[in-house]
């Protein structure tokens, strides 16, 4: 980074909403820069989630959880074209198994009513088991959201994320902001990489948020780190459920879930345990959690076939706490959208957690309007490029689609992941795409290589070939997710001797 560069706004994050916030100022003359400590976007709680566009009746009315979620669920459909990422509005319906989850579903509808979802309305026992055959005999009625949608987290961020780079916003992976100064009318910050200069800053750093807003001297709050623990199904269980099924919410979130995926999957969960210390970067589970997930899960659908599980993983999720003066923590139960009342010019975007991926493209619209108040030119430019191209998949082409694909380049016939039938031409365009990627899960939440049953056990060693080859770089600097998580220790001969009992 050229020490000199001047940028109109620094967004700190790229996240969803980030990422969200960098495309919908890219529309404007503004210079911008979209900063990530990791080595892609969608490293933190944008990876690891339930996937879901909520309907909005959860949120309590007159909040900014209630107001962009119902927003922001509208706006997908058409984003989902523009920008080429999976969106499906399939519904969701939260069930009820006796008198008081019944009177729940009357206070949800209320509620929903009241926040503006549309369609929204309570079907009874028959309606329901001819919705969903397999949900469980028990379940009385159910909340039905037909404007509730499911997409893929990471490939939408990739999405507005390289919208924004196609459209000139500048982005920093591996920058970690290590400290933040006021220089005038300007802002300072610091990073391993040198020093950024921005006139405005967006702190959508997620689970650090907390500790960037103290950085600059902003409101003091805490990110309070909530993980949920899923598990992934087979694709051959797609036909198990058609819509999100919910179980009517606790205090810790909207319960556990089970609904299809945009990829043919079932995923089942979350578990909700609120975390001390910093846990961002560990996605491993637990039997316990794991456990208990699936037996929850059964009561929504009683023969889940635990044989089928391919995967399971864990995300936190960012929930924002006030803290009193003896240390103790009150939750938020709202986002912080806001310009700080001292640092004018700082806008924290923070604890979007649930309902935050529904309500991310509202919340972009909602930032720019907070930084024009605060004084940035946000007139429109001309020639925004509002499409974008992304991969042709293979997978889902048809004979003829194939066909056409493989004459145009002979990539397509090289199948890399079996399991997702993936080519070698869709991951080279992974890796030269205008935000591409540089590690395995850069290539795996781009493509699917390495999310099928075998989870990578068959490609990963093709993988880190092409990215050798493509990156022009040694297979051992071949990273899974950037940092030192080399794929490769060495060649074999550099352990063939005596520690291993070899002999030259």
């Amino acid at each position: 980074m050229d020490r000199q560069t001047l940028f109109d706004v620094a967004i700190i994050g790229a996240g969803i909403a980030g990422s969200c916030i960098a495309r919908e100022l890219a529309k404007t003359s503004a210079k911008i820069v979209l900063i990530e400590k990791e080595n892609d976007v969608a490293c933190g709680s944008s990876k690891a989630n339930s996937a879901i566009i909520h309907g909005g009746f959860d949120p309590l009315p007159d909040t900014l959880m209630a107001r962009f979620n119902v927003c922001g669920a509208a706006m997908y459909e058409e984003l989902a074209k523009k920008l080429n990422f999976e969106y499906d509005k399939i519904g969701s319906l939260v069930l009820a198994f006796d008198e008081d989850g019944v009177a729940h579903l009357n206070k949800l509808l209320e509620r929903g009513k009241a926040n503006g979802v549309p369609d929204l309305r309570i079907v009874e026992s028959d309606e329901l088991h001819e919705m969903e055959p397999n949900v469980n005999e028990n379940a009385c009625a159910a909340l039905y959201a037909p404007s509730a949608g499911i997409i893929c987290p990471y490939k939408a961020t990739w999405a507005f994320a390289e919208s924004a780079v196609i459209n000139g916003v500048t982005f920093c992976r591996n920058t970690a902001v290590h400290a933040i100064k006021k220089d005038g009318d300007l802002f300072v910050l610091r990073s391993g990489h040198g020093e950024i200069r921005a006139k405005y800053v967006v702190n959508a750093a997620g689970l650090f948020s907390d500790k960037v807003s103290q950085m600059a001297g902003a409101r003091a709050f805490a990110i309070k780190q909530r993980r949920g623990e899923y598990c992934l199904l087979d694709n051959k269980c797609k036909s198990l459920v058609r819509h999100t099924l919910f179980q009517t919410p606790t205090a810790l979130g909207k319960g556990v879930l089970v609904t299809p995926s945009v990829d043919g999957n079932i995923l089942i969960g979350p578990s909700a345990n609120d975390q001390s210390g910093d846990m961002s970067g560990y996605t491993g589970t637990t039997a316990l959690a794991q456990a208990d997930v699936l037996e929850k899960a059964s009561l929504t659908i009683p023969d889940i076939p635990r044989g089928n599980i391919i995967n399971s993983f864990a995300g936190i999720r960012a929930i924002a706490c006030e803290v009193d003066s003896d240390g103790t923590t009150k939750d938020i139960d709202d986002f912080i959208i806001e310009e700080d009342a001292i640092v004018k010019g700082f806008i924290n975007v923070s604890g979007i957690c649930s309902p935050g991926l529904s309500a991310a493209p509202a919340i972009a619209e909602y930032v720019v309007k907070l930084l024009s108040n605060a004084g940035l030119n946000t007139q429109r430019r001309s020639g925004f490029i509002e499409e974008r191209k992304g991969i042709g998949a293979f997978n889902t082409a048809d004979v003829q689609e194939r066909q056409k694909l493989v004459k145009e380049n002979r990539l397509y016939g090289q199948i890399v992941c079996r399991c997702e039938t993936v080519t070698e031409a869709e991951i080279v365009q992974a890796i030269h795409t205008p935000l591409g990627a540089l590690d395995l899960d850069g290539i795996k939440r781009r493509t699917r290589a390495g999310m099928g049953r075998c989870q990578s056990g068959f490609c990963s060693p093709r993988v880190t070939e092409i990215l050798s080859r493509e990156l022009q770089i040694p297979m051992t600097s071949v990273t899974k997710k950037g940092g030192s998580s080399f794929m490769l220790a060495g060649k074999t001969r550099d352990f063939a001797d005596d520690d291993i009992g070899g002999v030259r």
